[in-house]
């Protein structure tokens, strides 16, 4: 017996590049506008919005009680969120965080985790309601105030957007990624944000820095202090893209016979607590923090992080600076306000433009619940003008009632009333008779009529809307405003001034080692000054080049033969054990070039540096120093030439000699000190080049190796010139390899 085939569906060819193309613009659009990015009205993501919607239909207002949050969840995605229970439920976990959210949205009953990073409860043993800013988001939403379209599986209606009397978008902030974009608001004071638009109001055409004196940076729910210029600041409004340098807040506390410690009271936004400690206890371990001895946390519902120096001598700002350099102790939160406007458009704005844009929607909600109004009132207006003819024509009205055999028909065409005014008539209770009611009715016409031609007034002129929306944004600003608990400024601002400047034994344990640098160029750190007659071990092959006594607090100085300066810090140097790495990985100097000098840095001390053309000039150690693996071009060679001298400057004389075996002396006041480039000329030569220079004590006398011994002649009268010359053939005795040492 045969079985007929399963009928599958249309198979179509297409070019695999056009198919997923295809396919992954659909993604993308998906998560950019039903993810990732916040509306720049009511500052929500679907999920959010879902959540508050589905939360009020379930009438959990905050007078209300609270119900298990399971049963929010289930309805969010059985109704109008087809996605994982998990990830909504962190998403109402969130809203619920008064550490995550500056004005939190959901007012949660349970545990929903700590600022310490621990996990909430499960959605089964923690409840939710609403709270009185998620009032302010969802007021009038059942006045016709937003769109309303069809969830996705048609069964229901979810809004669009919500009506958000609240600023949030800007007050509670927002992050999130999207395919090829991403968003990043910090939140802000919502009795701020509330001064400016209102300022907006009244000037439309206010800039930027006006608004900025109303709204004068972020201000995190963690609190902190922060520390950035005001340039900055503006600049970051202006453009929409930027960032805030938060700081912990610390003080000091006395303790006895000159004790002190150091208590952090608060940390940097969406830092997590227990992994910051764990930081700088590692950090304490690594001895990278040398002037701390402790942390301990001694925090309850409130943040007191104590840190004990090493001795009392310690200066705390010094301390502070090591930590807020190593640690989240200060961190940078990007400010990018990408955000979908009204049109459904990723966008990034400016504060203007936000604020604008929440200005334009207020106003969409106040016409439409103002028209939502306008026709409940002619719809009222229209019964009461039947009721009233009804009690002018009681006694023909119950006539025709009781006599007629189709009294609405014969009510219409006696008083002319509508179908709807005749079928109220019929509808009403005989105790609504009462001459009383006639003079009620005339009442609520009155009032109804003034209040429709309000609301008509309303409607035609902007004035009044601007006026409307004002006075609206004024009760918000009162409800949650800077005299409240939840509306105080948390974050504040310190002065940006000069940074402390922080010495390296700081952030290092300082600990003697042995630098060796073999001749292929492989370099590490032996521990202790290890003496350097000692027998080193080097790879088969290779030969000792540099070995030289430093502490792990140095930077050593390199000098290559391109002209260029790199710098290595002694601490990051690999360990004794084994023959090291190759110096080339930890600097970015090419096979063409070699080194010709590595020491350790000693502030204060000149370099004299020449070129083998025979240009030099001298440079301040500082200058020299790099901050990165390209290191830092200082001495320019010609093309074809290279670098060939880099000498520590002592003495009052400098002494040259190149490789045709000529001698030059001249003072070293004749030689420049520059800061880079290619010098003046230190030896003039026709067909040699420069060998080697020296600089010592003219009344000492010059010394060069003779043999095993060192000879020194100091009778030196006919090499002696000036800077540029020549020179004498150099005395007998001196070495044919034509250097001094």
């Amino acid at each position: 017996m045969t079985t007929k085939p399963v009928p599958t569906g249309e198979i179509r060819e297409a070019p695999l590049a056009d198919a997923l193309g295809e396919r992954y613009l659909a993604y993308a659009l998906s998560t950019i506008m039903a993810r990732s990015l916040p509306d720049v009205r009511d500052g929500l993501k679907p999920v959010h919005r879902r959540l508050l919607f589905a939360m009020r239909q379930l009438k959990l207002d905050p007078g209300s009680g609270y119900k298990k949050s399971a049963r929010v969840v289930g309805d969010v995605i059985g109704k109008y969120h087809p996605h994982g229970d998990q990830s909504v439920y962190d998403a109402l976990v969130r809203l619920a965080q008064d550490f995550s959210q500056r004005y939190p949205l959901i007012d949660g009953q349970g545990n929903f985790g700590n600022v310490d990073g621990d996990n909430p409860a499960a959605m089964r043993y923690t409840e939710a309601r609403l709270t009185r800013v998620s009032e302010r988001l969802l007021e009038g939403i059942d006045e016709d105030s937003v769109d309303f379209r069809a969830t996705y599986d048609g069964e229901e209606q979810e809004p669009v957007v919500l009506p958000s009397a609240f600023p949030n978008l800007l007050a509670n902030g927002a992050t999130g990624i999207a395919v090829g974009m991403a968003t990043s608001i910090p939140p802000h004071n919502a009795a701020e944000l509330i001064g400016a638009l209102l300022h907006l109001i009244e000037k439309p055409e206010a800039t930027t820095a006006e608004l900025v004196q109303h709204v004068p940076g972020p201000d995190f729910p963690t609190g902190g202090i922060m520390v950035e210029s005001p340039a900055s600041i503006l600049d970051a409004y202006e453009t929409g893209r930027g960032g805030f340098r938060l700081r912990a807040r610390w003080e000091i506390e006395e303790g006895e016979r000159g004790a002190w410690h150091i208590v952090i009271t608060e940390i940097p936004y969406h830092v997590q607590k227990s992994k910051l400690i764990e930081k700088i206890a590692e950090l304490i371990e690594q001895k990278r923090l040398t002037l701390l001895d402790d942390v301990r946390d001694e925090s309850t519902d409130v943040v007191r992080v104590v840190l004990e120096p090493k001795t009392r001598t310690v200066q705390p700002e010094v301390l502070m600076e090591s930590l807020f350099r190593l640690t989240d102790l200060e961190t940078r939160f990007p400010l990018n306000l990408n955000v979908l406007d009204a049109d459904g458009t990723p966008k990034v704005m400016g504060l203007k433009q936000a604020l604008q844009a929440f200005l334009d929607h207020r106003i969409v909600v106040l016409l439409r619940r103002s028209r939502f109004r306008l026709d409940q009132i002619a719809r009222r207006l229209e019964m009461l003008g039947g009721y009233l003819i009804a009690y002018l024509n009681l006694d023909e009205v119950i006539r025709i009632i009781r006599e007629e055999d189709e009294p609405k028909k014969e009510m219409i065409a006696r008083f002319g009333l509508t179908d709807v005014q005749a079928e109220g008539i019929l509808n009403m209770r005989l105790r609504s008779l009462r001459r009383l009611e006639e003079f009620e009715i005339r009442k609520e016409h009155d009032a109804l009529s003034k209040e429709q031609a309000d609301l008509e007034r309303l409607v035609a002129d902007p004035k009044r809307q601007r006026k409307a929306i004002a006075k609206n944004l004024d009760e918000v600003r009162t409800a949650f405003g800077t005299n409240t608990a939840l509306g105080r400024r948390r974050t504040t601002f310190g002065e940006v001034g000069t940074a402390v400047i922080v010495p390296i034994t700081a952030l290092v344990e300082r600990e003697p080692i042995t630098v060796v640098l073999s001749a292929k160029g492989w370099v590490r750190a032996l521990k202790g000054h290890v003496s350097l007659d000692s027998d080193i071990k080097y790879k088969e092959g290779d030969s000792p080049r540099w070995v030289f006594h430093a502490e792990t607090t140095d930077r050593l100085v390199l000098f290559a033969t391109n002209g260029r300066f790199y710098t290595l810090p002694a601490d990051k140097l690999p360990g004794g054990r084994g023959n090291g790495e190759p110096v080339r990985l930890m600097i970015e100097l090419g096979n063409d070039h070699e080194l010709l000098a590595v020491f350790a840095h000693r502030p204060g001390r000149k370099l004299l540096l020449a070129s083998e053309d025979g240009y030099g000039f001298i440079v301040d150690e500082e200058q020299v120093l790099a901050t990165n693996r390209t290191g830092k071009q200082v001495l320019n060679v010609g093309e074809g030439r290279e670098a060939k001298v880099c000498i520590a400057v002592e003495g009052d004389t400098v002494a040259v000699v190149g490789n045709n075996h000529k001698l030059l002396l001249f003072p070293v006041s004749e030689v420049p000190e520059m800061a880079r480039g290619k010098g003046v000329i230190l030896q003039k030569y026709k067909d040699a080049t420069l060998s080697d220079v020296k600089t010592f004590t003219l009344a000492d006398g010059l010394t060069w190796p003779w043999g095993d011994r060192v000879r020194t002649e100091t009778n030196l009268t006919d090499w002696l010139g000036t800077r540029a010359q020549t020179g004498r053939l150099a005395p007998k005795g001196f070495p044919k390899s034509d250097r001094f040492s």
